[in-house]
């Protein structure tokens, strides 16, 4: 196994250079993995892991996480803590990482509920929002629009590995995938902070196919979206607060929509 030293270290240098580009990351189709959990997982989950990094002392505290990322990986580098903190995007780094290649996401098919993320912004909210998905069942997952890097950093650690277990599907037109969810009989419902929508408590979330459509963390869901959807749905609020985080609505959602499956049968 080879060590390496050096920051200046071509593979290194090329491994760093994903931290902070999703640009890089699309390109390349490779995304760069860090934590020993998130490794393993990485591994577990079936994501093809071209390099492995480790610090001596990661490799001895470690050691159960890294084996099975070593026995995956197409090479192994033991670094140097000075190389490790060019790698790492956390304030204390584990100093275990891995150099992936880009997920091959495969969707299930039109049989469950269905997320709509459109222009998500914060990468912690869409990691958030990706963990309780995976949480709360085989739901399908769309990324509308111009949201964020689901494979970056921020979003990897809060998803705590969901981005690599759930079918991520990417669409730029809402038109476009909302007839495709209709052609599908999936009934679209828009959620939005007004007190003139629909409660999603009154929803019959029991019979039927479901997509839900959640929107930008300030300005929400696009008008022209909204408007195609077949009715808009919000979540009453009984506070002085007029609408929740991103993820905190999605998360009551997705509860309410993966509950009423549940009673009618759907999975």
């Amino acid at each position: 196994m080879e060590t390496i030293t050096s920051r200046r270290n071509p593979v290194i240098r090329a491994a760093a250079g994903l931290l902070g580009s999703p640009r890089e990351r699309r390109e390349r189709r490779e995304f760069l993995c860090e934590g020993a959990r998130l490794c393993r997982d990485a591994a577990a989950s079936g994501v093809r892991i071209k390099a492995c990094f480790f610090t001596p002392k990661a490799g001895e505290k470690y050691r159960e996480y890294l084996e099975p990322v070593l026995k995956a990986a197409g090479a192994g580098y033991m670094i140097e803590e000075p190389v490790a903190a060019l790698l790492s995007d956390t304030k204390h780094p584990q100093g275990v990482f891995c150099l992936c290649a880009w997920p091959e996401w495969e969707q299930a098919g039109p049989e469950g509920p269905c997320l709509v993320l459109e222009n998500i912004q914060d990468p912690g909210n869409l990691g958030t929002i990706l963990r309780t998905a995976e949480a709360l069942g085989r739901y399908r997952v769309f990324l509308l629009g111009d949201c964020c890097d689901p494979l970056s950093p921020k979003a990897l650690r809060a998803s705590m590995g969901a981005a690599f277990r759930l079918g991520l599907g990417a669409e730029s037109s809402a038109k476009e995938l909302l007839g495709r969810l209709r052609d599908e009989g999936y009934r679209t419902h828009g959620a939005v902070p007004d007190s003139g929508a629909l409660p999603v408590t009154g929803i019959d979330f029991g019979s039927g196919l479901h997509a839900v459509l959640i929107g930008n963390e300030g300005s929400g869901l696009m008008e022209g979206t909204a408007g195609l959807c077949d009715d808009l749905i919000t979540i009453p609020m009984g506070g002085r607060a007029e609408s929740l985080n991103a993820a905190a609505a999605a998360t009551v959602l997705m509860w309410e929509l993966s509950r009423g499956s549940m009673k009618g049968g759907v999975s």
